[in-house]
């Protein structure tokens, strides 16, 4: 297989006049894991369905495992392996009649196939629910079976679309696990698109950040951090027990202020630059008649990188109140008040 496992070039897709996919390019390495970050709407699922083939694109070109998505389309097909948001399985079957079934429309021989699905039921430490129904199974055992459905025709690129999502730690964790297992052991490509930027920053080898249809940043988990870090901001996290609108707007006025985050009923988390900005922050509070009991600087994180570039977060659902205002770079912010 080439170096290059995927080529993007002016990818578009649009729906009527709306652009879901704005002339992406970008270039997946054979062996990374890949992310795809951003908010629902972004542009992500769609991108990954153009890619798998299920899409047509509108405008550009893009090759995957070396085959065009638009006139080798059977080719792209057997080289890869899509876990979509949907689980595609059947309730009233079992996990291993669901298994076969799939593997059956790969035309795997029927003993290499019984050899395969023990071998993966195994792996995600299922092969004692192999006979039972999966409409008896909980949500993160119905994923890790529909995981390993993508992984029988044992593609070299594996596309995972919010693989974790709806799932409890317990199960989180140990699809996270699983992905980076299959990626360092067999060497498979991983194409991840998440909302999730905890989960992007500990498995990613490199990160495309998406929002609006368009690539923001791509870059390494740090290096994407270092944005912040070269960019004279200061992220400020003070413990506020008194927070009101009126608080957390006295601060969104401040000439130094880029953002305001209510992270909960006590935090606030502060985009801000300048030589003086903390001082600034802190005064904003005392006069606000806001009682600070701890205050300190934080270390960037991806959507704090996220927030910076876009100036709104990356969270799946925005917050019941929204306090907008236009930053000195005439770049309009959001604070939110959960």
């Amino acid at each position: 297989m080439a170096d290059v496992a995927i080529k993007a070039t002016n990818l578009v897709k649009k729906f009527r006049d709306f652009v879901a996919v704005d002339h992406l390019s970008f270039e997946v390495k054979t062996g990374e894991i890949f992310g795809f970050l951003g908010p629902n709407g972004a542009g992500k699922t769609t991108t990954i369905r153009m890619l798998c083939t299920l899409s047509s694109p509108t405008e550009g070109l893009a090759t995957v495992a070396g085959f065009d998505i638009a006139h080798q389309g059977d080719k792209v097909r057997e080289h890869i392996g899509l876990v979509s948001e949907k689980m595609i399985m059947y309730d009233r079957l079992t996990a291993y009649e669901n298994l076969r079934l799939f593997g059956e429309l790969y035309n795997i021989p029927r003993n290499a196939l019984r050899e395969r699905i023990d071998e993966l039921l195994e792996v995600v430490k299922m092969e004692k629910w192999a006979d039972q129904q999966i409409g008896t199974f909980s949500t993160g055992m119905k994923q890790r079976i529909n995981v390993i459905r993508a992984l029988l025709n044992e593609p070299e690129i594996l596309f995972l679309d919010e693989p974790t999502l709806g799932l409890d730690p317990q199960s989180t964790n140990e699809i996270r696990d699983f992905t980076r297992r299959i990626n360092e052991d067999a060497g498979t490509t991983i194409i991840l698109t998440t909302h999730a930027m905890a989960e992007a920053d500990v498995l990613c080898d490199r990160i495309s950040i998406v929002d609006y249809g368009k690539i923001v940043a791509l870059d390494t988990p740090s290096n994407l951090k270092k944005i912040i870090n070269g960019a004279d901001t200061d992220i400020i996290e003070l413990d506020v027990p008194n927070i009101t609108p009126t608080l957390v707007s006295d601060i969104q006025s401040l000439a130094c202020t880029q953002t305001v985050t209510v992270e909960d009923e006590t935090h606030i988390r502060v985009h801000a630059s300048g030589d003086e900005a903390c001082d600034n922050v802190i005064d904003a509070v005392r006069s606000g008649a806001g009682q600070i009991r701890s205050i300190h600087n934080v270390e960037p994180t991806l959507e704090d990188v996220f927030l910076h570039l876009t100036g709104h977060e990356v969270r799946e659902q925005v917050a019941d109140k929204v306090i907008e205002a236009p930053s000195r770079h005439g770049r309009r912010v959001q604070s939110r008040i959960r």
